[in-house]
């Protein structure tokens, strides 16, 4: 059974720092992209960066370039979001993804398997 579980999230003033852990099982990790995606109430959901673990290679959505840093430890089938620089315009619920291809995320087509999401809140 795939599982994806994100953890980590919490509430957290402007300008702080969270880390969220996205723990993989039921899958091979290593052939797999990780996606994290975010989730504002009345918004629609926005891809915010992923990885590949077949390459390495990561990607951003510009508005968290700079501040957000995506990584993956393949030995603890978990992918790592640290998030710097808060702002309230990152309050959502954030959710992680797999996907066979990283092409995906670029796509903006749907990953194949979700974790259920995690609150995330920045206060002003």
């Amino acid at each position: 059974e795939v599982q994806l579980v994100e953890s980590g999230g919490g509430l957290v003033q402007a300008g702080g720092s969270l880390r969220l852990s996205c723990a993989a099982s039921g899958f091979t990790f290593d052939n797999y992209a990780i996606g994290w995606f975010r989730q504002a109430p009345g918004k629609e959901r926005e891809a915010v960066s992923c990885i590949s673990n077949i390459d390495g290679r990561t990607l951003y959505t510009n508005s968290v370039k700079g501040r957000f840093s995506i990584s993956s430890d393949n030995a603890k089938n978990t992918v790592y979001l640290q998030m710097n620089s808060l702002k309230p315009e990152d309050t959502a619920v954030y959710f992680c993804a797999a996907d066979p291809s990283i092409s995906t995320w670029l796509l903006g087509t749907e990953f194949d398997y979700w974790g259920p999401g995690i609150q995330v809140t920045v206060s002003a």
